[in-house]
């Protein structure tokens, strides 16, 4: 069935919505007054809310204590979502790794994957002055690497999820605790290529490329049957749809490659009345409707000219009633822009995609991450979670 009971909300085994203590919900002289904890659940299931929701992603950058203020104020006005990896119960496959020098700024890291048919490798540029990191080189470099990797057994699945509920409890009204699944399948055969490689290999070995997406699909459904059996949900995240769109990739190998494989994933997770979060930057107006296709029931972000092809008022044409919207303010705008535009930016997306008091999640494109402009980008944050806050219809 496409949209099923709820799951409980933290309890192992799940439960049913009447076990919940209250439904977060208060009505007081007519107003329609949540806590973010349901606001978030009614944001996901497509139900009235009293305002938008808002949040802002987590990844900052390491070591960065100018944004402790930015912390501090999100976790007393803004909504909240923590995320619980469910991708660590998979008995790993046997790798070894090792450096050596490379420059100056770098130093090599190699992997080497060790699968019945042969030995894989990569390689990864490590900074050595606290810069991001570089993809050097992919286990996967042509049809006889990919048969290699096919040759792996399907990852062995089990362990304690006891820290999933603890999260739950531990957010209590602030938010919601969400199941993170990785990678799609596309996305995850995509990274085992690299981007040139992958696109190459959709015109000279696309059999394979799907018997790589296929394999990977298993391996997720039997990482959402195990979360679910353990009574996690109804909250999952999954990602890497980017890897396959536009303007990567046209249409046809976005449905080929995404809509096909995630379809069973998202399936599974509607069936036992979960909810599941898509995380797809790029070019989105000819492929929206293939999230739609698929079961996306969160998608985030949606971006506009200059970084993407689609506006607010059109994705909400396209959501309106199946998909909620979470975004979207450019990442960029808080570091360039004053926070009086951030407020009217603010305003102006949810007059376009709030209209029906459904779907929508404000949030940055992205997760803070200038190092050191914490303190200079603050202003421009607290506009927006303010604006959203203070909201009226």
């Amino acid at each position: 069935m496409r949209r099923g009971r709820p799951l409980g909300w933290g309890s192992p085994g799940g439960g049913s919505e009447a076990q919940r203590p209250d439904d977060g919900c208060d009505r007081m002289a007519g107003e329609l007054r949540l806590t973010s904890r349901e606001r978030l659940r009614r944001a996901y299931f497509h139900e009235e809310m009293d305002r938008p929701g808002v949040w802002i992603g987590t990844l900052y950058p390491p070591d960065a204590p100018t944004y402790d203020v930015l912390k501090s104020y999100l976790r007393r006005h803004a909504d909240a979502k923590v995320g619980f990896n469910g991708t660590a119960f998979e008995q790993p496959y046997p790798t070894d790794e090792y450096a050596e020098p490379h420059s100056d700024d770098f130093e090599r890291r190699v992997a080497v994957l060790h699968t019945p048919a042969g030995d894989l490798r990569c390689s990864r540029l490590e900074s050595l002055r606290g810069q991001p990191g570089l993809h050097e080189t992919f286990y996967i470099k042509g049809r006889e690497d990919a048969e290699k990797y096919l040759s792996l057994p399907m990852p062995q699945i089990g362990g304690d999820v006891s820290e999933f509920f603890a999260k739950d409890k531990d957010i209590g009204d602030r938010g919601v605790a969400e199941a993170r699944l990785g990678s799609n399948p596309a996305g995850w055969v995509a990274g085992l290529c690299g981007s040139e490689t992958f696109a190459l290999m959709s015109l000279t070995d696309r059999d394979v490329l799907h018997a790589l997406c296929e394999r990977h699909m298993h391996v997720v459904t039997n990482r959402v049957k195990f979360l679910l059996s353990k009574g996690i949900g109804p909250f999952f995240a999954i990602g890497g749809q980017e890897l396959v769109c536009p303007p990567l990739h046209g249409p046809k190998d976005f449905h080929d490659f995404n809509v096909g494989y995630d379809k069973p994933i998202f399936d599974l997770v509607h069936e036992a009345g979960g909810r599941i979060y898509v995380h797809c930057h790029g070019s989105l107006k000819r492929v929206f409707e293939g999230f739609l296709a698929a079961g996306a029931d969160v998608l985030h972000p949606f971006e506009a000219p200059p970084m993407g092809d689609i506006t607010p008022a059109e994705c909400k044409a396209l959501a309106r009633g199946r998909l909620c919207l979470e975004g979207n303010i450019q990442i960029n705008r808080f570091y360039e822009c004053t926070p009086e535009e951030i407020r009217d930016e603010t305003l102006a997306l949810i007059e376009a995609a709030f209209d029906d008091r459904r779907g929508l999640i404000v949030n940055s494109s992205a997760s803070p991450y200038i190092r050191g402009q914490g303190g200079q980008s603050f202003p421009r944050f607290k506009a927006m979670i303010d604006t959203v806050v203070q909201w009226r219809p």
